[in-house]
C-alpha cells in the first residue's frame, strides 16, 4: 500500500519539452517567455497588467511600495494565513494589523476589516484562502470611503472565480503564487496583476534593481545604451525557464481546476454527514478552486485535529493541519498585546486539518482517505465512558 501525499505538483513531457526549448534557446533568464506568460496570465486573470516575480512574497512587496504603503502605516491582514501575508507589509516599515476571519471561509470580511480600521490603515490585504474567493466587494465598500488600498493575496486563487470573473480582477492590485503547493506552479514564482498603468511601470523596474533598461533590451542590443539606476530595487525576477513551465500549466488550468472541484465534490458527499467533522465549501458570491480541502474536526468528533491526523498518518495517509495563525508565532509575538481578540482565527487554526488533493489522486486513493476518516469517527466519542 503506497504513501499517499496530501499533494503532488501535475508535471509532464510538455513541460519537460519547454524547459528543453528555452536551454536549447541559449536564453535562460528572464526575457521572451517572461513576456509571454505575463500577457497570456494577465488574459486568463482579467487583468489589464501582469509582471513577472519570483514569488507570491515578492509580489506582495512590490505590491505596498507601487501603492505608496510606508514606514508608518497599518496595514489590515487575516492571522489565518501563511505568514508572508503578515510579512510583507514591515519589508516597507508599516505595521501588520491582524483581524479575524470568517468561520465558513477562513477568510476576511468587511465587519471584521472595519473593526481594526484607524486613521493609520493604508491598506488591506485580503486572502482567498485556500482558494475561497474572498467577497472582495463587501471589502472595497468599506475601504475606497477611507482611500484604503485593497490588495488581493490571491497566492491561492488561479482558477477560482468572484461573482463570475476570476478571483483577483476587480482588486486594486493583486499578488499571485505559483509554488508547487499551488494549482499552477512554475516551482517558485509569482505575479502581480494590477490595472494601474503606473503601478505596473514601476514594479517592472523595481524588480530589476530599477534599470532604466531591462536586461532583455540590453542582451538584445549590439551596442546597448548605459542604463541608470534610477532609485533602489530589488532582483525580484522570474527566470524564462520559470516563465516556460508556466504557460504550459496556464494552458491545463482549466481542467486541473475542473478535476479538482469533481475530487473536493466527492469528499463533501461522503464525509459531510460524518458526525463531528464540517466541511469546506463554495461561498454564494464564487466559486473555489479547492487549492485546499479542509475539515474542521467539532468537539463531538471522536477525536482531535491531532488524532485524526496521526490516525491518517498510521494508514500511510499524509494531511496536514491547518492554516497557521501568524499571530501565534514567535516572530510576532509583540504585536498580539496590541490585538483584538481572534477567536475564529485560532478555532480554525486548532482544529483543521486539509486532506490529500491533487490532479492525478485516484477515486482508489480518495477512498482510501475516506474509509480512514470515517474509521475513526465510528470509534468511541471524546469523554464517553
Amino acid at each position: 500500500m503506497s504513501r499517499i501525499n496530501v499533494m503532488k505538483p501535475w508535471i509532464g513531457a510538455d513541460e519537460i519539452q519547454a524547459v528543453t526549448e528555452v536551454i536549447e534557446s541559449g536564453w535562460v533568464a528572464q526575457g521572451p517567455r517572461v513576456a509571454r506568460f505575463e500577457e497570456e496570465f494577465g488574459t486568463a486573470m482579467g487583468a489589464e497588467h501582469a509582471v513577472a516575480t519570483s514569488n507570491c512574497t515578492t509580489a506582495l512587496h512590490l505590491a505596498l511600495v507601487v501603492a505608496g504603503v510606508q514606514a508608518g502605516d497599518e496595514v489590515i491582514v487575516p492571522s489565518f494565513s501563511f505568514i508572508a501575508t503578515a510579512n510583507a507589509p514591515t519589508y516597507v516599515g508599516a505595521r501588520p494589523v491582524f483581524a479575524d476571519v470568517d468561520l465558513a471561509t477562513g477568510n476576511l470580511t468587511a465587519e471584521t476589516v472595519s473593526a481594526v480600521i484607524t486613521d493609520r490603515t493604508r491598506a488591506v490585504i485580503v486572502v482567498d484562502q485556500g482558494g475561497i474567493p474572498v467577497d472582495l466587494a463587501a471589502i472595497r465598500a468599506v475601504c475606497e470611503l477611507r482611500g484604503i488600498v485593497v490588495i488581493e493575496d490571491a497566492a491561492c486563487g488561479a482558477g477560482s472565480t468572484y461573482r463570475g470573473r476570476p478571483v483577483g480582477a476587480g482588486a486594486d492590485i493583486a499578488a499571485w503564487s505559483f509554488h508547487p503547493r499551488k494549482l499552477l506552479t512554475t516551482g517558485e514564482g509569482g505575479m502581480l496583476t494590477t490595472s494601474t498603468t503606473a503601478w505596473a511601470t514601476r514594479a517592472r523596474q523595481l524588480r530589476e534593481h530599477s534599470m532604466s533598461l531591462s536586461a532583455a533590451s540590453r542582451q538584445a542590443s549590439v551596442l546597448s545604451p548605459a542604463e541608470e539606476y534610477r532609485e533602489i530595487g530589488f532582483n525580484y525576477r522570474m527566470t524564462d525557464l520559470q516563465a516556460a513551465i508556466g504557460i504550459v500549466q496556464l494552458g491545463r488550468l482549466p481542467e486541473v481546476v475542473r478535476k479538482r472541484r469533481e475530487l473536493a465534490e466527492r469528499y463533501s458527499i461522503a464525509l459531510a454527514a460524518v458526525p463531528g467533522l464540517r466541511v469546506v465549501s463554495d461561498p454564494e458570491w464564487g466559486t473555489s478552486n479547492f487549492q485546499s480541502y479542509w475539515v474542521e474536526v467539532l468537539p463531538d468528533f471522536p477525536t482531535d485535529r491531532e488524532g485524526l491526523v496521526e490516525a491518517l498518518a498510521r494508514a500511510d495517509i499524509s494531511a496536514r493541519r491547518g492554516i497557521m495563525a501568524a499571530h501565534r508565532q514567535p516572530a510576532y509575538r509583540d504585536w498580539v498585546e496590541h490585538n483584538v481578540p481572534l477567536p475564529v482565527t485560532e478555532r480554525l487554526n486548532d482544529n483543521t486539518l486539509i486532506l490529500p488533493l491533487y490532479h492525478e489522486l485516484a477515486d482508489a486513493e480518495q477512498d482510501r482517505v475516506i474509509d480512514a476518516v470515517v474509521q475513526v469517527s465510528s470509534t468511541r466519542r471524546r469523554g464517553a465512558a
